[in-house]
């Protein structure tokens, strides 16, 4: 590859599987195709959070791995995606002197309020992972989307902040640093599946996306084309295949196969009897056993998710509807069943936004992934050479997240 080449990563930690997407970015139009797909089983995780290092590292190291080799490029950098039920926003507020009558606003005057808004307002132990800016007030004069500019003496600011355990922050840093993977920016896993798979008309309208993946199920509600609540739930599809497992009296591995393969959303009218071929032998279960034991989850995963739209005061209120994403989502008739649940129009989501052809890539397992790559191309790509196993990158990594951190102290 010649050495200006431009590419971008998107590197998806998930709890179960590590999905790594490379794409080339066009010098001329900055437009993305993705050359490079690679995915690895984790492990050494737990609902979002790292509990081993050696497990999620040679997971990324795998799934580095295949993506280097499909597209022929070394990987040293990617924009990575943080999970967990520790991640929250707080809504939060703040206001300054910019200076006499004709002073015009700067994005230094934007960075201070941005300091002042989360001083005090967000633990110490918590590290924050983005502020997004609802409206600005410029003295006096309200709903302010960018002040950069204006003149005036008193700027007030209306925000959402978002923020993560700095331990689990820490770790899955440490995990990234053990596989020689320097993080250019770490991004909530929902927030980078709404970049993938959202509009702007549905942003700006109200939406919410549900990202339901192994072991935890992301929210991430938009509106005015901001984010205005993340959470995630520490429930996903695992619960499912373990139900079935159970309830089913069978290996975990088999119930995984009838959940992909035989179970519904909805309840099916009529019994019938489904087969599954596991080695040398055959297992059949009947469809309303499956449907009463995948019912019952599926309640209390969205019965979950609909208090969350409740505490950010959304439910029944969001006009774009729910898109679902998440290896879950491929669950047969699972929109059908959050629209009867939720009360609102739902859909899965399908993955947009860059060329290329690669199996499985506009599946929602991917959308994380894909997000990831979009947000790493919208800063303009990224021109890495070095070889991925050449040596450390401990010291790089720990630079380049203290500069990402740096201008917002807890």
């Amino acid at each position: 590859m010649q050495e200006n080449s431009k590419y971008a990563v998107g590197l998806d930690i998930g709890t179960s599987t590590v999905r790594c997407v490379v794409a080339h970015i066009d010098g001329t139009t900055g437009a993305p195709t993705i050359v490079g797909v690679g995915s690895a089983a984790n492990s050494g995780m737990r609902k979002g959070t790292v509990v081993n290092l050696s497990g999620p590292a040679q997971a990324i190291d795998d799934a580095l791995g295949e993506a280097e080799r499909m597209s022929g490029y070394q990987v040293n950098e990617a924009t990575i995606s943080i999970n967990g039920a520790h991640i929250i926003s707080t809504h939060t507020d703040g206001m300054i002197a910019v200076g006499a009558a004709d002073h015009e606003i700067t994005h230094d005057d934007l960075m201070r309020i941005e300091e002042v808004a989360t001083l005090g307002k967000v633990p110490a132990n918590r590290a924050i992972l983005d502020v997004i800016p609802h409206a600005y007030k410029l003295d006096g004069q309200d709903n302010i989307k960018d002040p950069i500019g204006m003149t005036g003496t008193r700027l007030e600011i209306d925000a959402h902040v978002v923020s993560a355990l700095a331990p689990h922050l820490t770790n899955l840093q440490k995990a990234t640093e053990t596989a020689k993977v320097i993080p250019r920016s770490i991004i909530v896993a929902g927030v980078a599946a709404a970049r993938a798979v959202l509009s702007e008309q549905q942003l700006e309208n109200g939406v919410a996306l549900v990202d339901i993946g192994g072991t935890t199920t992301n929210i991430a509600i938009y509106e005015e084309g901001d984010l205005q609540y993340a959470a995630v739930l520490p429930i996903g599809g695992i619960n499912i295949t373990n139900d079935l497992a159970i309830g089913l009296k069978t290996d975990p591995e088999i119930a995984e196969t009838v959940k992909i393969e035989h179970a519904s959303g909805i309840v099916r009218h009529e019994n019938s009897g489904v087969s599954i071929k596991h080695g040398d032998e055959i297992h059949t279960f009947e469809t309303r056993d499956i449907d009463e034991i995948v019912e019952a989850r599926l309640e209390e995963i969205f019965e979950a998710v609909q208090t969350e739209f409740k505490k950010a005061g959304r439910a029944g209120k969001l006009p774009s509807g729910v898109v679902l994403t998440g290896g879950t989502a491929q669950l047969k008739h699972i929109a059908e069943y959050a629209k009867e649940y939720l009360g609102l129009a739902a859909r899965v989501g399908k993955t947009s936004g860059y060329g290329g052809v690669a199996d499985n890539i506009d599946q929602p397992q991917f959308a994380t992934a894909v997000g990831l790559l979009l947000i790493d191309a919208d800063s303009d790509g990224n021109q890495h050479v070095q070889k991925k196993k050449s040596g450390s990158s401990l010291g790089s990594a720990t630079g380049a997240l203290s500069k990402f951190f740096g201008r917002f102290k807890a």
